[in-house]
């Protein structure tokens, strides 16, 4: 959802003429903010822990991508220092949320969907046998969600 909204802010804010008669950064700001969401989103639906965690990190290299080209917009005057603020920090607190997420996910015994008619996996030390869930990765993305929050 932040993903989201960084990428909808940003592109408000190049439809109201901040960046004037520059069109490649622009275009490229847009691009970048739009494919930290399409990569979560794409990493997401594949179906497994790894291949979510992958795409995690591509989003996060975007989120990366985005701060530089805001320093970028801020050196050319295309932003203030209070937008370049709001919306720098908007994209360091995703970046921070995603760390997260791909620090929790990196200690998940969860491998995700695709797997799910391959048998059962063992759930901590108690060798406890569990089926998988289709809402555990909602769950793990809110519990990753809890722990970079507090």
């Amino acid at each position: 959802m932040k993903a989201r909204m960084l990428s909808k802010e940003i592109f408000e804010h190049i439809e109201d003429g901040g960046f004037k008669r520059d069109y490649q950064l622009p275009e490229q700001i847009n691009a970048a903010s739009g494919s930290i969401m399409y990569n979560i989103a794409e990493g997401f639906e594949r179906g497994s822990r790894l291949e979510f965690i992958n795409f995690l990190t591509y989003a996060k290299g975007s989120t990366g991508e985005v701060k530089s080209q805001l320093i970028s917009a801020l050196d050319r005057k295309y932003l203030d220092q209070e937008k370049f603020d709001y919306f720098y920090n908007k994209a360091d607190e995703l970046t921070k949320q995603l760390t997260s997420l791909i620090s929790y996910l990196n200690k998940s015994p969860i491998k995700g969907q695709k797997f799910k008619n391959r048998g059962q996996w063992q759930k901590n030390n108690n060798q406890q046998t569990i089926n998988y869930k289709p809402a555990l990765w909602l769950e793990l993305l809110w519990a990753a969600k809890a722990t970079s929050t507090s």
